[in-house]
């Protein structure tokens, strides 16, 4: 689980974005906080992966406060969630380590992909090795994770309908395991040819990994999984 800390001093958005997270798999919210103090004095006393951090707070900004905890030597990462967007505040949180910025208002969908984004990044780093030394080629790809992923059903191509988008999700997501072109089109009641058209979308728009299969003879098999936060 992915630990988050809320930290914004209307109370009432506190308990909303603290509600997002919650419907998010693998995220689970430790801490709300509404003043500078109170987060840095959460941080004290229990360490998390996740702040979620206003930049107006009454005492301090967010981003002196992401300062100040640098200094004190917390590594917990950063997402900006404020309603300030002028690009002088916007740069200075691109310096100080914020890896995203989400302007108010917006909706669930919007948090729940900067979370996906976030949960990516993690997988990624985990994928390379950890605290190992990385190649150009792992360094690429855990800088594309810091890239939020669209929504499955943003910009589909032309003769793809959401709702095959949403019964391939689904029978991935369900399955537990990878799962074939094949085995797909065989639960969805459709061609191989559109399974592997919709395979194909979603894991060039990075919601499913594709993971290859050696036989004894032939051709590796491709096989399908649904990317999941964790």
């Amino acid at each position: 689980m992915i630990d988050v800390l809320v930290v914004d001093d209307d109370f009432r958005v506190a308990e909303i974005n603290a509600a997002y997270v919650s419907q998010v798999p693998g995220f689970r919210v430790v801490g709300r906080a509404h003043t500078a103090a109170q987060a840095l004095a959460t941080l004290e006393r229990h360490p998390v992966d996740l702040v979620l951090l206003d930049h107006y707070l009454p005492d301090e900004t967010g981003l002196t406060l992401v300062r100040r905890l640098r200094q004190m030597g917390h590594h917990s990462d950063v997402i900006m969630v404020t309603a300030a967007r002028d690009v002088a505040t916007v740069q200075a949180a691109m310096r100080y380590g914020a890896l995203q910025y989400l302007v108010k208002p917006f909706g669930f969908s919007g948090l729940r992909a900067k979370l996906d984004g976030y949960a990516a990044l993690r997988r990624t780093v985990e994928g390379v090795g950890g605290r190992g030394e990385a190649g150009q080629e792992q360094v690429d790809r855990i800088f594309a994770a810091l890239r939020t992923p669209d929504s499955p059903h943003s910009e589909l191509p032309k003769g793809h309908s959401a709702a095959t988008v949403d019964l391939v999700r689904r029978i991935l997501d369900e399955a537990g395991l990878p799962l074939s072109a094949h085995e797909v089109a065989e639960r969805a009641g459709v061609s191989r040819s559109t399974a592997q058209r919709y395979l194909k979308h979603l894991e060039r728009a990075g919601h499913i990994s594709l993971t290859l299969k050696y036989g004894d003879t032939g051709r590796p098999e491709h096989r399908y999984a649904w990317v999941r936060a964790s």
